[in-house]
């Protein structure tokens, strides 16, 4: 099944659920009224919900509506905690390369993981709002997963089935001030705003074999300025698959139903599939010419993030959003 946040001046938004081609729609008022509230009792919830997706999608649903990503909150508005890996070790390697520095074997072992804010997210269509477009604006165009509870010290198998829904995100950075933190031994804060959420978040069933041992193996598509710059397979390159980075997560401590862990950028070892963040592109430039050449973004800039199914059509429906100046 496929489930939305619709906007309705709440923090939590209205739950709906949204037909597989991404048409229809219909509340889920009488089951739930938030995501939040599935995640919690999801053994008695999502059994019914399926009931309503299958109405949907045989076009039985007496009160569907036409699908709008517009209206779209992120799936789950508020998070109990965000947290984001680089799953993909050849965006890793790109990155240790372009500054010399020699990358540590653990990482090849053990996933590199951040917390970061899960107070609240930004819709799939709603604008980045900077401060500055100097502060080396970029996109993180991910995979993520909602979990349910996940016991601490759950191994990857267990913390595979822990997964509830899967998403897009955009993981927002500000490089410059990302490297300013860095420097001074703490962070990130400043230099990661609202991340930003794919419309729908998808059962793993929804896409088929193409959920493969934690990995999502379709093609992200990354569009800057209507220019497709990353067409990069999301699960070949995947180091870490996502059973291994919900494990990773719950090492000391449990996770609550309701906690988002995102792959960090798609990277792909073969780089004519382009890019998923323009620090790598970036970084590769350094290495190729000695310096880079690919500007950050700036305001009037336009990203896209999508992933289509086998059969052409988009599965979780698109990010698509502007950079702005802070009024």
């Amino acid at each position: 099944m496929k489930l939305a946040t619709y906007k309705d001046a709440s923090r939590d938004g209205q739950l709906v659920v949204v037909s597989r081609d991404l048409s229809s729609a219909h509340y889920a008022t009488g089951i739930a009224n938030t995501l939040r509230q599935v995640l919690d009792d999801w053994r008695f919830m999502a059994p019914q919900l399926r009931d309503l997706s299958d109405l949907l999608n045989s076009a039985k649903a007496r009160h569907a509506f036409p699908f709008e990503p517009t209206r779209c909150m992120a799936p789950l508005p508020r998070a109990c905690q965000w947290i984001t890996g680089s799953a993909f070790i050849s965006h890793v390697e790109r990155l240790h390369k372009a500054t010399d520095a020699k990358l540590p074997k653990s990482r090849y072992t053990e996933p590199l993981m951040r917390q970061g804010g899960g107070d609240g997210f930004i819709g799939p269509c709603d604008n980045i709002v900077i401060a500055s477009d100097a502060s080396g604006i970029d996109f993180e165009a991910q995979v993520a997963v909602i979990t349910g509870d996940v016991a601490m010290g759950a191994s990857p198998e267990e913390a595979l089935d822990g997964i509830r829904l899967l998403m897009l995100a955009n993981d927002v950075s500000l490089r410059k001030l990302m490297a300013d933190e860095q420097a001074g031994g703490l962070g990130y804060l400043q230099g990661k705003p609202m991340t930003a959420f794919s419309p729908v978040a998808v059962t793993p069933d929804e896409v088929g074999d193409a959920w493969r041992q934690g990995r999502l193996n379709l093609t992200l598509q990354a569009t800057w300025n209507g220019r497709k710059v990353g067409l990069c397979d999301a699960g070949a390159g995947m180091t870490f698959h996502f059973g291994q980075l919900v494990s990773h997560m719950c090492k000391t401590r449990p996770a609550s139903a309701g906690s988002i862990v995102g792959s960090g950028p798609v990277s792909s070892a073969d780089w004519s599939q382009g890019y998923a963040c323009i620090a790598e592109k970036r970084a590769v430039e350094s290495v190729d010419n000695g310096k880079a050449s690919t500007r950050f973004m700036k305001f009037g800039d336009t990203l896209r993030i999508e992933v289509k199914g086998k059969n052409g059509q988009s599965v979780f429906g698109a990010i698509e959003q502007e950079i702005t100046p802070a009024a």
